[in-house]
């Protein structure tokens, strides 16, 4: 009777630590990387050979000790203080473990429990690089990049800013001679990618979007006050024109009044009569002008301030007539007679 109790208490303890580890949290509690030799925890330093040990994964027996006997699992997996060793550990040793200790008359001493994640180890990374437009992109590539961690390493220095696998650094932050490399981790490992020494160059005119702005926004206020003093310029010659052709105009009526206030004289009589005075005969002389008009009666005699008026309107309309024409004017007033 007394071994059926025994019996069904052992029963009942190790069901109900069953159901505790199964229903805790599945988080990992302990990382381990493929291959690895892995202790499992359980420190009881009063641990004898009386008492009763047993070890679980996933609710599987795999070590079991009572009386100084091993029933499953071998004696060296175990330690001093009751904890496990696993050699060579996989992905399929990740899992809930459990270990349980009973004492001598199979009363329930102590109890652990922990989650195994066992993980494959990092790759090491290959670092490329691309220019761009003022800028290096670094690529930090890895096969099976999800859930790795990246970090970026500057001239020995961490950029802590920098978690991504791809990154961009501004050309005006890199000297000559710079060298990065990346590194990747998960929670058993990390690799290092060999360091690279980028050889992009910056453009030769290198402006902020700011300063480009500016440059911009003075070259239009520029040309727009350009703009508004040609159209002043134009105003003020139309109008400069407008008045000289108003002057022209009160001017040419002017010459008209006298001209018409004067004896007629045709305008082609006038325009011969000049280019006659122009030929290049000789002047005569006063007595001889006097002379020839005495003798040719036929010819019309014109008071010279009549002609002046004529000649003046003729002037009026050849600009730029040459001054020669005054000095005819002059003489042939003191060849014809009053």
């Amino acid at each position: 009777m007394a071994c059926f109790t025994v019996a069904l208490g052992q029963i009942f303890f190790f069901g109900f630590v069953g159901f505790t580890a199964a229903s805790t949290n599945k988080a990992c509690d302990i990382y381990a990387a493929v291959g690895e030799n892995v202790p499992l925890p359980f420190n009881y330093e009063g641990l004898t050979k009386s008492h009763t040990l047993r070890w679980t994964h996933n609710s599987t027996i795999i070590f079991a000790r009572a009386q100084n006997r091993v029933r499953h699992g071998k004696p060296e997996d175990i330690n001093a203080t009751g904890s496990l060793l696993l050699k060579s550990v996989n992905l399929q040793s990740s899992g809930t473990y459990l270990a349980s200790l009973m004492y001598a008359n199979n009363t329930p001493a102590t109890t652990w429990t922990g989650q195994l994640c066992v993980m494959e180890k990092v790759p090491k990374p290959r670092l490329s690089y691309s220019c761009g437009t003022n800028v290096v992109k670094l690529n930090c590539e890895v096969s099976k990049p999800e859930g790795l961690v990246f970090s970026w390493t500057h001239d020995k220095k961490i950029l802590p800013s920098e978690t991504r696998q791809t990154v961009s650094i501004s050309l005006s932050n890199i000297k000559e001679g710079s060298n990065f490399f990346c590194s990747v981790e998960n929670k058993v490992s990390k690799e290092s990618s060999e360091t690279v020494r980028p050889t992009c160059t910056a453009p030769m005119l290198c402006f902020k979007s700011k300063t480009v702005l500016g440059v911009l926004a003075g070259g239009a206020g520029l040309i727009l006050i350009l703009l508004v003093v040609i159209i002043v310029l134009c105003l003020l010659y139309r109008r400069a024109k407008t008045s000289m052709r108003l002057s022209d105009r009160v001017e040419f009526k002017k010459l008209s009044v006298h001209k018409r206030e004067a004896e007629p004289v045709t305008e082609y009589e006038n325009v011969h009569g000049v280019e006659s005075w122009l030929s290049p005969s000789p002047q005569p002389s006063p007595r001889a002008c006097y002379q020839n008009l005495d003798v040719g009666t036929d010819r019309k005699k014109i008071p010279p301030p009549a002609l002046i008026s004529i000649l003046l309107g003729v002037h009026g309309k050849i600009k730029h007539f040459p001054n020669i024409l005054v000095k005819t004017v002059c003489v042939f007033c003191v060849c014809v007679p009053t």
